[in-house]
């Protein structure tokens, strides 16, 4: 009885965090989202997200939001792979991960830098004979940039169930004579795919709220949610739309999270086979 009572007292902390940094600004959004620009209580707010120019923002928000995690993913899957190949694959992880501790407004001004007109890339184009190239304000440079940025968040989680894997089932596969695309995805790829899935969430869900990036990299010629809620908020100082803009894209990534969410179902270990 005591032990349970001891117990409880550590639940203290975590009550209290969730309660003044989760639930509370949860409700101050909602709360606010149900008043207009004049403070009046009104559902105007949730009427308007619902006009064809929030509806396309939204649609434009998940279309570059999956672009970015597709991206990323194509590239994550294969360096997952070939690290746990490699001799010193937690060396050669830790040199992925060092650039995300890196403040990512000094990484996007470096890019600023190296996209600008006179940045060393244009100075590449111009040796080649190509010519000044506007690289900087586009779309390729926002989604190249934001690949960058996230891409050590999808290796991980992937590295980790690659690792995890039991190697004895590749053996067995390409015993029965399964081929190397065969055993990739009837065994490989489905015993990972928690990985991919944790992955897809420290992607796509980031990728919706992105808002310093698309000021910075793409020059405001990308808008996101992320970004019409900044400019609810600091520009129109329209608190009540921009609360209920957040209203949503919490929603969003709610459902996000359950559709990506699930336990594991295979083996990942050789200790489970003991």
């Amino acid at each position: 009885m005591q032990n349970n009572t001891n117990r409880s007292y550590y639940l203290v902390p975590y009550i209290g965090w969730m309660m003044l940094f989760v639930i509370a600004p949860l409700v101050l959004v909602i709360y606010f989202s149900l008043f207009d620009l004049h403070g009046n209580f009104s559902f105007i707010n949730y009427q308007n997200f619902f006009t064809s120019v929030y509806l396309k923002l939204t649609l434009s928000s998940f279309w570059y939001a999956f672009l970015i995690t597709a991206f990323t993913l194509a590239i994550a899957y294969p360096t997952a792979y070939w690290l746990t190949k490699t001799k010193h694959k937690q060396l050669w992880l830790l040199l992925i991960i060092i650039p995300s501790w890196i403040n990512l407004l000094l990484k996007t001004y470096a890019f600023i830098g190296i996209f600008g007109v006179k940045g060393p890339l244009n100075k590449l184009f111009e040796t080649m004979g190509i010519g000044t190239q506007q690289i900087l304000y586009t779309d390729f440079s926002f989604i190249f940039v934001s690949v960058y940025i996230f891409i050590p968040f999808m290796i991980l989680p992937i590295f980790n169930s690659l690792d995890k894997m039991n190697p004895t089932l590749i053996d067995a596969a390409r015993d029965l004579g399964s081929s190397s695309w065969t055993t990739f995805t009837k065994v490989i790829f489905p015993l990972t795919i928690n990985g991919v899935k944790s992955g897809i969430q420290a992607v796509f869900i980031p990728s919706l709220s992105l808002f310093m990036i698309t000021r910075l990299i793409a020059g405001n010629k990308v808008i996101t949610l992320g970004t019409a809620i900044e400019q609810q908020f600091l520009v129109t100082r329209n608190w009540g739309m921009g609360s209920t803009i957040a209203v949503f894209l919490i929603l969003f990534m709610v459902i996000i999270m359950i559709l990506t969410g699930q336990k594991d179902k295979g083996v990942h270990s050789n200790e489970q086979n003991k």
